[in-house]
């Protein structure tokens, strides 16, 4: 196997698992130990996965941002909550911001009962969804595509937004600690501020799972948010904290 399929395929293997020691990927391909280690090299170089002790990973930490498609794998009942309630604060006739997030993302398929719509997002998989969707006004960002975020950063993104005003914009975010929000990666932070500036009312939306984590870029405050959007009642402390600095919260709970 060459090494670029090989190295597809851990992705794809770490996609499904999480995380592999070298000696299960070793055995997995039918390669050596160093070869495996070069290959999580390589990989990790790319902002792929992250290396740990005995093998590597692509759950995410503090520095390190889990794959789109991983991402879209993980809480899918209750981002697909947040989604449908959300969406309710779209009007037809609107112009909507969603950005490169798995959770903001999932606007997309319930979009339809409110067209006609004008629609601006950095996220491949929104427009490949919405792409000649009747009603729908598509403006796709332009810049690098990230396969990683599945999405468009960069200089060319950046100007686009600074040009564009919305009524709308739906945000995620991969940390929140205290009443703020952060991400690993500053492209990713600067397009989502841009998005904000760009739009009259923001909402947030984020899995009960990101509370209490944290990442190395601050984002905003989650008070800047006209609601944030839950899927499960924070612990009494975060609440707490939440309640102090005036965050307008509304949970989505599961119905089941």
């Amino acid at each position: 196997m060459k090494s670029d399929n090989r190295r597809q395929g851990i992705m794809d293997f770490l996609v499904d698992a999480g995380a592999a020691s070298v000696d299960d990927l070793a055995s997995r391909f039918g390669v050596s130990r160093m070869t495996v280690h070069r290959d999580l090299d390589e990989l990790e170089e790319s902002g792929l996965l992250r290396k740990v002790r005995g093998g590597a990973s692509i759950q995410p930490s503090s520095l390190f941002e889990s794959d789109f498609r991983y991402r879209q794998k993980q809480a899918i009942g209750e981002k697909q909550r947040l989604a449908a309630a959300a969406v309710t604060m779209i009007e037809p006739g609107q112009t909507v911001i969603i950005d490169d997030g798995s959770t903001a993302g999932g606007i997309a398929r319930y979009l339809a009962d409110f067209r006609p719509l004008t629609v601006i997002t950095n996220n491949l998989a929104v427009i490949q969804d919405l792409a000649g969707a009747g009603g729908i006004n598509m403006i796709a960002l332009g810049g690098q595509y990230s396969k990683k975020f599945h999405g468009f950063f960069g200089l060319l993104a950046e100007a686009s937004l600074r040009s564009l005003r919305a009524d709308v914009a739906f945000l995620s975010s991969s940390a929140i600690h205290g009443a703020s929000a952060f991400h690993q990666d500053q492209e990713v932070v600067q397009a989502k501020r841009l998005m904000m500036t760009a739009a009259t009312r923001k909402y947030l939306l984020v899995d009960h799972g990101k509370f209490g984590r944290s990442a190395l870029h601050f984002l905003t405050d989650l008070k800047a948010f006209d609601a944030v959007f839950t899927g499960r009642e924070p612990g009494p402390g975060m609440q707490d904290t939440l309640d102090a600095a005036g965050v307008s919260l509304t949970v989505v709970p599961d119905k089941d």
